[in-house]
């Protein structure tokens, strides 16, 4: 694998056995905050401690391998974020679907998240070789994202909120093992009547994978436009999906007041797609591309705040003249 990476092997390793520590940790704290009042609290603690954990491994990784992989690795980290943001609305809908209460929804997350690390991993350093061995495969990557950016604007939440319960994964677990039709706690199966039964908590599961597996045919050649390196590109991914979680119960009441999320995610997939199939034409440095995706996120994060407090004045005013 070195071939495909400036990171040694026991970087790989450590790298690794740190992300499953602060895992378990997490779990364990999360179990301990959850029920009481302070939930929220923790939750937005917790996002700040996972985002401050990304900095300060990104200003290692700068200082070790330079500053490019430094840039590199803050791109490819703003780029997983956000579209990590917009997989929140997909968990919302799930969630939503399945009637799973916000009691059981951390374990169905922090075992989301743990496939969501397995797969990834996979397919990075799947990609990463394909990239290393068939340059036109920068191409094909650079038209997933076109498409996908085309989507993005296209699709519809209600469209996704219908299909929850339908998708073809669901189905299919439904075939191969009968399913409870109420929960049992956090369990994941349970033992009735002498057979064994999946829970809607795990069906629940099935969904959130198979959505993040989805989201990774886009979110891995958006990365794979900032880097070649298969480290870097496997760093900033987990360790953007790590505070997946605690995002969740921070924005899962606000998340659909990010309106102008979507546009502003096609924008960022188009223009590394138009970058990546114009690569032998013009060059764009990692820094020019991280300056238009934070420019874009920004604008989509404020349009999204002022028209959402537009919305609410006009609430306002419109209660008041019913008075």
């Amino acid at each position: 694998m070195h071939h495909l990476s400036i990171a040694p092997p026991w970087l790989w390793l450590l790298f690794l056995v740190g992300v499953v520590t602060l895992l378990l940790i997490d779990l364990s704290l999360f179990k301990r905050m959850h029920g009481s009042h302070s939930t929220t609290k923790f939750a937005i603690a917790e996002s700040l401690a996972w985002i401050s954990v990304a900095l300060i491994f990104n200003g290692w990784i700068a200082y070790q391998f330079g500053s490019e992989y430094g840039v590199e690795f803050l791109t490819g980290y703003l780029i997983e974020k956000s579209l990590s943001v917009d997989n929140l609305f997909v968990i919302l809908l799930v969630f939503s679907a399945f009637k799973i209460p916000s009691k059981y929804q951390h374990r169905v997350l922090f075992f989301g998240v743990l496939g969501a690390i397995v797969m990834r991993g996979i397919f990075i350093v799947i990609g990463a070789q394909l990239l290393h061995t068939f340059n036109w495969i920068l191409y094909v990557f650079g038209g997933i994202l076109v498409i996908t950016a085309y989507k993005f604007i296209s699709e519809s939440m209600k469209e996704e909120e219908q299909e929850a319960r339908e998708n073809f994964a669901v189905r299919l677990v439904r075939k191969l093992i009968p399913v409870s039709k109420t929960l049992h706690g956090d369990h994941f199966f349970i033992v009735e009547a002498g057979r064994r039964m999946a829970t809607p908590l795990f069906l629940a599961l099935v969904v959130i994978e198979i959505t993040d597996l989805i989201f990774a045919v886009d979110s891995i050649p958006a990365v794979f436009s900032v880097t070649s390196d298969a480290f870097i590109a496997f760093a900033s991914n987990i360790l953007a999906l790590l505070g997946l979680r605690a995002l969740y119960f921070v924005l899962a009441e606000s998340v659909s007041k990010f309106r102008y999320l979507k546009p502003g995610l096609a924008g960022i997939l188009g223009f590394i797609g138009i970058k990546m199939l114009a690569s032998d034409f013009v060059h764009i440095s990692s820094f020019a591309s991280l300056a238009v995706i934070a420019v874009i996120l920004t604008v989509a994060g404020t349009a999204s705040i002022l028209a959402d407090k537009r919305d609410g004045q006009r609430s306002d005013d419109h209660s008041r003249k019913r008075q």
